[in-house]
């Protein structure tokens, strides 16, 4: 059991002898009997359950299915209760999917709104892409994207900025109503605030459960009914939270958030941002983390085929030893990674710049969606032919995996379509796909040798985009 303190709705509450993994979800329904958060797939895929947290860094969207409350701690929660004014005044964006006849059957629809407040809170108006991890059945997104449209140009609501201003006088040690909002008193689970503590911790417990935005592990509790050994929470350490830039290399925590990587990687990185973009919803995006995308070690995972491209090294830390080594040598078979007991991702460095990088995703629907193949390609040249070559894909493989024969037969040719079509039957003898409910294998290499067609004309200046292509 454990106590949590954090804000509701604007109220302060601090709960004591809570399970460690029990669900604001749950919480909210059974506890609280805030019925308007709605359960759907309990996986973090409909948005039915968006709820809003805000902390030092603004405000979130995020699933309530998969949050648990230890991880609220400090933070402000608002429902869909809690957007309205006290005395009644619905939040715009409320007022605009009532006067745009954005509901239908209304089960979804306060997620939408959640998410919708989130970002008007934010200035955002690329609904789009806000909106790809709230699922309608009934309404169609057309009308509810209007509601958004419509009210991008209303004020922000008092009511909206009042929890961050509860939450400063909580940092500054303010007095007031705030004041029975304590620092956390953990028992049953561990909220390391520095990862050295957590180093030396770990040493003793190497059969804890790490958990950093719990969008996979929250599943190991909602779907599996697993009960979770020994369960330490990353998400108070800062020093694991840090983006830096030295020496040509972009250093990255583990613990950034997938959200923040896309935004800081804008515009140095477009083609791994746009994937990034693509990455489950925005809920689940403002929750994950690039270390725990990396040690959940997925063969369908995001992230791992593009840095590997781009030549990554992975950083390790058990106790007060480090050591780094190469991504791809990360993964070692199927779920099995190169991690000792009681050894942790400490972080990831990527090149300052990857001009040459593109990053190619294919899935059944274009948002919110795992990846069927998943290529990422770094070629270089000089005078004309290819004199280094790191191509990376998820998919093909039980881990994410280099196309080393592929790349071998590319170095040293003339960088034209010829040669990257003499050099396809490699990719052949590096990987023999399974067939599975998301693809046959033939369709996995002949997608592949594809995406290797794709690159070419793609940095020869075609259009190679599904969203730009005209038919």
């Amino acid at each position: 059991m454990t106590e949590v303190a954090f804000l509701l709705n604007g109220t302060p509450l601090r709960l004591e002898g809570q399970p460690p993994t029990r669900t604001l979800l749950d919480f909210l329904r059974e506890t609280k009997a805030l019925n308007g958060t709605k359960e759907g797939c309990n996986e973090g895929d409909c948005g039915a359950c968006t709820v809003m947290v805000t902390d030092e860094n603004g405000p979130r969207a995020l699933n309530a299915c998969i949050l648990f409350l230890q991880q609220l701690q400090g933070k402000a929660v608002r429902t869909i209760e809690g957007l309205a004014a006290q005395n009644g005044t619905p939040h715009p964006v409320q007022s605009a999917m009532v006067d745009h006849h954005g509901s239908q059957c209304g089960f979804c629809t306060p997620g939408f709104i959640v998410s919708m407040a989130v970002a008007h809170a934010k200035g955002r108006t690329d609904h789009d892409t806000v909106l790809a991890g709230n699922l309608c059945r009934c309404t169609g997104y057309a009308p509810i994207i209007r509601a958004a449209q419509a009210a991008e140009t209303s004020p922000i609501p008092a009511q909206m900025t009042q929890d961050a201003f509860i939450l400063a006088q909580i940092s500054s040690e303010g007095s007031g109503e705030a004041d029975s909002l304590p620092a956390p008193q953990v028992a049953g689970a561990y909220c390391p605030d520095n990862s050295d503590d957590f180093a030396s911790w770990y040493l003793q417990n190497p059969d804890a459960t790490l958990i950093a935005g719990a969008t996979d592990v929250g599943l190991w509790v909602t779907k599996g009914l697993r009960d979770l050994p020994k369960p330490v929470f990353l998400g108070q350490m800062r020093d694991l939270q840090q983006i830096e830039r030295s020496g040509g290399q972009i250093h990255i925590g583990a613990g950034v958030t997938i959200a923040t990587l896309r935004s800081t990687l804008h515009h140095s990185h477009p083609s791994f941002a746009e994937l990034l973009r693509r990455y489950a919803s925005e809920q689940v995006r403002n929750a994950a983390t690039i270390g725990g995308n990396i040690a959940n070690g997925s063969p369908i995972g995001d992230a791992p085929p593009a840095l590997i491209a781009m030549g990554a090294t992975l950083h390790l830390r058990c106790g007060d030893d480090l050591r780094s080594l190469p991504l791809e040598d990360f993964f070692l078979a199927y779920r099995k990674q190169d991690r000792k007991a009681s050894e942790f991702v400490a972080g990831i460095s990527i090149p300052e710049a990857v001009p040459a990088l593109r990053c190619y995703k294919l899935s059944k629907r274009f948002d919110q969606d795992i990846s069927a193949v998943l290529g990422a390609f770094n070629l270089t040249c000089a005078d004309g032919r290819i004199i280094a070559a790191r191509v990376g894909f998820g998919g093909m493989a039980g881990t994410p995996k280099r196309a080393s024969g592929f790349e071998a037969a590319l170095i040293g040719q003339s960088w034209s379509l010829a040669s990257i079509s003499a050099a396809l039957p490699a990719l052949a003898d590096d990987f023999q796909p399974l067939s599975d409910m998301r693809a046959s294998a033939g369709y996995r290499l002949q997608a592949a040798q594809n995406l290797a067609l794709r690159y070419f004309h793609d940095l020869s200046g075609t259009p190679v985009s599904v969203l730009e292509v005209a038919p």
